[in-house]
């Protein structure tokens, strides 16, 4: 199976449609399946845009082909500590004007799973508990699962698997501001996360599950990534 995989799209639907048209033809075509990480919302200034674009690709393709996990910032909608339309990275709750045209987007929100398995591949937002090895899916608690902060590296003991991130922008990751590419640990651990508000691109992660391969695809082309 070939998985296409973005995360942290922060209400950049510009950005959003640019990495769409390197995979949708895949995807249209019954080659390849889309995850998204999470993190809709909150920055850019398109946030209810790239929601609707994404049910309408699910209305399109089926939620089985077009899979779309929770988030931190969409997390903090369905509790009710922030709302859709405040753009704000950190948001928090304040007062607001009546947000009840969102009810439908908070519905759609709170359906969403907090993680998705295919072949040897973990996509999550944030991470796992990585101490509880190949029991991580029944020990890891709901705020790891969308909020796990500091990113990990290295090998994860006790479980073969490799675990595909958002969350953490690479440039944090890997020490270097002006790196927002795909990071490879060299391990267990991708992390996409580009800080789409600082490189105006989010990164598209490519996954032959068959294979266990991992590419890096832009308009270039894809290229299989080494660790960092």
């Amino acid at each position: 199976m070939i998985i296409y995989c973005m995360s942290d799209i922060h209400g950049c639907l510009a950005e959003f449609e640019d990495a769409l048209s390197l995979v949708l033809d895949d995807i249209e075509q019954g080659k390849a399946k889309l995850v998204l990480l999470g993190d809709y919302i909150h920055g850019g200034p398109d946030n209810r845009g790239v929601l609707d674009r994404i049910m309408r690709l699910r209305e399109r393709f089926g939620s089985d082909r077009i899979i779309a996990l929770l988030g931190n910032h969409d997390e903090w909608v369905v509790n009710g500590s922030s709302t859709i339309s405040n753009n704000s990275v950190y948001a928090r709750i304040e007062e607001w004007e009546d947000e009840s045209d969102d009810d439908e987007y908070i519905n759609w929100l709170s359906s969403l799973p907090l993680y998705y398995v295919e072949g040897n591949t973990i996509f999550v937002h944030a991470g796992i508990d990585e101490e509880a090895g190949d029991m991580w899916e029944w020990e890891t608690s709901e705020d790891v699962f969308t909020s796990k902060y500091p990113a990990e590296t290295g090998k994860i003991e006790g479980l073969d698997m490799k675990v595909v991130a958002g969350h953490v922008g690479t440039a944090e990751i890997s020490g270097d501001r002006f790196f927002h590419d795909i990071y490879f640990d060299g391990e267990s651990h991708y992390y996409i996360d580009g800080t789409v508000l600082d490189s105006g691109v989010i990164p598209i992660l490519m996954v032959d599950t068959e294979n266990d391969k991992y590419y890096q695809v832009t308009d270039s082309g894809k290229r299989l990534i080494e660790p960092y």
